[in-house]
C-alpha cells in the first residue's frame, strides 16, 4: 500500500509543481497595456503617461503604480495589419520598420514613459522597483509573400524558416534600438505575441521562444477567453500567459464569467487580465463602472490580487481619461483600482523564484 501511494505521489509531483490549481508567476506584478504606434492612437506624451506611472488619491497621497508596461499594436491605422483579422492588408517590412520608429520617437512612447518616471521620481524619490518593458512581436502571416527581404532574401511566409527569420530580424531590431536609446528608468524585459489564439500560426511560437530566451528575455501571451491553445501555453514556448475574461465588453455576459475565467487560469497555472475601458467613465451610457467593479470584487474574492500577477487592459487610455475628467465618481473608481495596485510590487513577490 505504501508503495502504491508513493507511486501515485510521484506521478502527481510534476503536475503539483507546474502550477495546476494555482495562479502563474512572472517577473512583472502589474503590467499596463499601452496601445501605441498606429496612426489612430494618441502619441503618448510624458503627461499622458503620468497617471500610469503614479496615482494621486483623493486624500492627496501619491504612490507609484505599474511596474511593467506592455507596448502593443494590431495595425498601423492606415490599412495594414500586424496580426491576422485586424485590417485589409498585411503589413510589409516597411510597415514593421515604421512601427519601430513610432516606438522610439523622440519625446513620445518609450521616451515619454522614461521621462514621466523621472518626473515622478523628483517628488516621490526613486521607485522601489525597475520599470520593465515588454515589446510586441509582429506576426508573419501565413500566405503572405510580399513582405520583403532579410539579408537580400525575399521572405515567403508560407515557409516556417522565413517566418522565423523575419521574427528574428524584428526582435534584433527592437533590442538594438532599445539598447541605443540609453533609457534611464526602463529595462527591456520581454517580448509579447500579439496574436491572441493559435489558429493562424499553430506552434510557431514554440520555435520563436528559444531565440527570445537566448537573448535574455521573457516571452508573454494574453489569449482571449478559452482561446485555442490557451491551455498549452507552456508547450507553445511562453514564460507566462494572462487569461482574458472578456466580461466587461458585453452587458449580456453574467458576472459568473469572471469566476469561470479565474477557474481556467487556476487550472492551467495562468495569470489574470483586468479589463475596463472608457465606458467606465461617469456619464457614459451603459453599466461600465459596475462591470469594472465586478472585476475588482471578483479578483478580491478569488485571491487574484493576493496571488496573481495582473495585466491591465484599460482601453485606449482610461486612466488618462479619469485624470482629465476628475468627477467625484471617476476619482472614486480610479482610487479603487489604484488601491489594489499600489504596494503589490513592494509588499510581496509574485515573481518567478530563481
Amino acid at each position: 500500500m505504501i508503495k502504491i501511494i508513493f507511486c501515485i505521489l510521484a506521478a502527481l509531483l510534476p503536475v503539483m509543481t507546474y502550477g495546476v490549481n494555482s495562479f502563474g508567476r512572472c517577473d512583472v506584478t502589474d503590467m499596463a497595456l499601452i496601445y501605441q504606434g498606429g496612426a489612430h492612437r494618441i502619441d503618448w506624451t510624458e503627461d499622458d503617461f503620468s497617471p500610469y506611472v503614479s496615482h494621486k488619491f483623493a486624500s492627496g497621497e501619491r504612490e507609484w503604480l505599474f511596474d511593467g508596461f506592455l507596448f502593443l499594436e494590431f495595425k498601423d491605422g492606415r490599412g495594414h495589419q500586424f496580426s491576422p483579422g485586424y485590417d485589409s492588408l498585411n503589413a510589409r517590412r516597411e510597415h514593421w520598420e515604421w512601427y519601430i520608429d513610432r516606438l522610439f520617437a523622440p519625446e513620445r512612447s518609450l521616451h515619454a514613459l522614461d521621462a514621466a518616471i523621472g518626473k515622478a521620481a523628483d517628488s516621490l524619490g526613486l521607485p522601489p522597483f525597475r520599470h520593465k518593458v515588454v515589446l510586441t512581436i509582429m506576426v508573419p502571416i501565413p500566405g503572405q509573400t510580399d513582405w520583403g527581404e532579410v539579408c537580400g532574401k525575399s521572405m515567403d511566409f508560407n515557409k516556417r524558416a522565413d517566418q522565423l527569420r523575419a521574427i528574428e530580424w524584428f526582435v534584433d531590431a527592437l533590442m538594438n534600438r532599445f539598447s541605443g536609446e540609453h533609457f534611464k528608468y526602463l529595462d527591456l524585459h520581454g517580448m509579447y505575441w500579439i496574436d491572441e489564439d493559435m489558429v493562424a500560426t499553430k506552434d510557431l511560437t514554440a520555435q520563436v521562444s528559444p531565440y527570445i530566451h537566448a537573448r535574455g528575455l521573457k516571452f508573454y501571451w494574453i489569449p482571449y477567453f478559452r482561446a485555442p491553445g490557451h491551455s498549452d501555453w507552456r508547450e507553445l514556448g511562453f514564460d507566462m500567459a494572462f487569461h482574458q475574461p472578456n466580461h466587461f465588453f458585453d452587458s449580456t455576459i453574467a458576472d459568473s464569467r469572471l469566476d469561470d475565467a479565474i477557474d481556467i487560469a487556476l487550472a492551467n497555472g495562468m495569470c489574470m487580465e483586468m479589463e475596463c475601458d472608457e465606458k467606465a467613465l461617469e456619464g457614459t451610457e451603459g453599466d461600465g463602472a459596475e462591470r469594472m467593479r465586478a472585476y475588482i470584487n471578483a479578483f478580491e474574492r478569488r485571491g487574484v490580487w493576493e496571488n496573481s500577477p495582473v495585466a491591465y487592459y484599460t482601453g485606449n487610455h482610461l486612466l488618462l481619461d479619469f485624470f482629465r475628467n476628475p468627477t467625484a465618481e471617476n476619482r472614486r473608481l480610479a482610487d479603487e483600482l489604484a488601491a489594489k495596485i499600489v504596494g503589490r510590487p513592494k509588499k510581496f513577490s509574485l515573481r518567478i523564484e530563481a
